[in-house]
């Protein structure tokens, strides 16, 4: 049975826990979590609160329940055929539609399940994850803690290093019905992967929601590379809490590329908890309509020589605006520590808006700490001089964009630099929103292979003498 938003209560969340046989203190965890939500208002802070579009989630239309439908949708057909036989967990709704990890990666310890299996089977883990994440901060960190049905796991064992990337594949229901996922990550010392995570929904009736909360643990001398692509129909809404905690050394590069749903929020903190951990977050949004993204991104050097780097650029068209919230904290104990925080945007219409608020809060001395904002509409005088150059309007804005995130894109792998071209592409021309490796797709993944590979001219001379 379903229930909105408005109406969720002890009685749902009881409904949720005990169709999955729940241990008792998980049914407690759920209980005290909704008592938070219920309390709790949509923004915390008073500074934020004035600038936030979260109100834009309807509780009168958003619905929940225990079990969703599993319909594939067509427009994935393509994309599931070709992540058949690479290392992935495929959600639609709060189903499991597939799990696949080669017998070689199996014998070698890597658990990829679902979060019912996993507190079933790795119920430590799942404890650790729930007990870091502070159902107190924010209203949707609780409603997760509370009502989730849905989730992945995923344990990457000591000195493990995959070659290949592991894929996580969430869709939402054609029934309506919301999906509150609670995903949990761990990558044990000296371990190295890469998580491309990927993100769809149906055209909804009415509003529907995606509500995630990812706790991400990577321990000493790990590294994780991971990739969050939002690709969901503009009639939906997408919240996410992410919390990522790091030890001594460990390194971890998050790339997200916000593209689809109406309303767009996420909150996201990283702790460099042990001595040399690094956090490298670079953001790309691409809004339209009236899209509405708010994005705040935390970075907590809470020990000695730790390095943070938070690049959020956003491109903005017709109605469509974005907030961007940051804050760099150094603790006490955190000397040494190198910090960057920037917020940019390009607004490519007058009705679109954006606003930027960085911030600093530094508790001690011998560290490094900058931030930076700046929103601008596109220079009328550029797109004049390209004109002069024989390029069109639009491909002069374009031109003028691609220079935008050049500097972003040098960050990252030449892998998402061509997903992130290529929704670029797909948005621009009002395409469906997704990566299916077509012939189109292929181009891109071409340019970028090369793009800044800077032994490529001597490599050319030498293959041709």
């Amino acid at each position: 049975m379903s229930q909105t938003l408005s109406q969720i209560n002890s009685r749902h969340v009881e409904e949720i826990s005990s169709s999955r046989n729940e241990p008792d203190w998980l049914k407690k965890y759920r209980q005290s979590s909704l008592s938070i939500y219920d309390a709790l208002p949509i923004e915390t802070s008073p500074l934020y609160n004035k600038y936030t579009d979260a109100k834009k989630m309807d509780p009168q239309q958003v619905s929940f329940s225990a079990t969703t439908t599993s319909n594939v949708p067509s427009f994935l057909q393509k994309r599931l055929s070709e992540l058949e036989k690479e290392t992935s967990i495929i959600q639609i709704g709060s189903n499991t539609h597939k799990i696949h990890i080669s017998d070689d990666l199996k014998s070698k310890g890597l658990v990829i399940t679902s979060i019912d299996d996993a507190i079933k089977n790795n119920s430590d883990l799942v404890k650790k994850a729930l007990e870091a994440s502070n159902s107190k901060e924010d209203k949707f960190t609780a409603l997760n803690n509370a009502a989730f049905n849905s989730g992945i796991f995923i344990h990457i064992p000591r000195n493990l290093i995959l070659e290949k990337p592991i894929h996580i594949l969430s869709c939402l229901s054609d029934d309506g019905i919301s999906t509150i996922a609670r995903n949990v990550i761990f990558a044990d010392e000296s371990s190295k992967a890469v998580i491309i995570q990927e993100l769809y929904s149906f055209k909804a009736q009415k509003q529907q929601a995606y509500l995630e909360l990812l706790n991400t643990n990577i321990a000493a001398n790990a590294q994780l590379d991971v990739t969050t692509l939002q690709m969901m129909d503009q009639t939906t809404v997408n919240f996410s809490t992410r919390r990522t905690d790091l030890g001594q050394d460990a390194k971890v590069n998050w790339y997200s590329g916000l593209f689809g749903s109406m309303l767009s929020r996420y909150k996201i903190e990283y702790f460099l908890n042990g001595t040399g951990a690094s956090s490298n977050d670079s953001e790309v949004i691409f809004g339209n309509n009236e899209q509405s993204f708010d994005i705040q991104t935390n970075v907590n050097h809470e020990s000695p020589s730790t390095d943070a780097r938070v690049v959020e650029k956003s491109i903005l068209r017709n109605k469509s605006k974005s907030l961007f919230k940051g804050m760099i904290r150094i603790k006490e104990k955190a000397t040494k520590s190198n910090s960057f925080l920037s917020g940019r945007s390009i607004l490519l219409d007058k009705d679109a808006k954006s606003d930027a608020i960085p911030g600093l809060e530094i508790f001690t001395n011998d560290v490094k700490a900058t931030h930076s904002a700046s929103v601008a509409q596109i220079d009328e005088e550029q797109i004049f001089y390209l004109k002069t150059r024989c390029l069109t309007e639009a491909e002069a804005e374009r031109t003028i964009i691609e220079g935008f995130l050049e500097p972003l894109s040098r960050k990252m792998s030449y892998q998402v630099r061509a997903w992130i071209a290529y929704l670029i592409e797909s948005k621009w021309e009002s395409r469906e929103l997704t990566i299916n490796t077509d012939e189109e797709l292929t181009k891109f993944v071409e340019i970028e292979e090369t793009r800044y590979n800077e032994d490529s001219e001597i490599e050319q001379h030498y293959k041709y003498r």
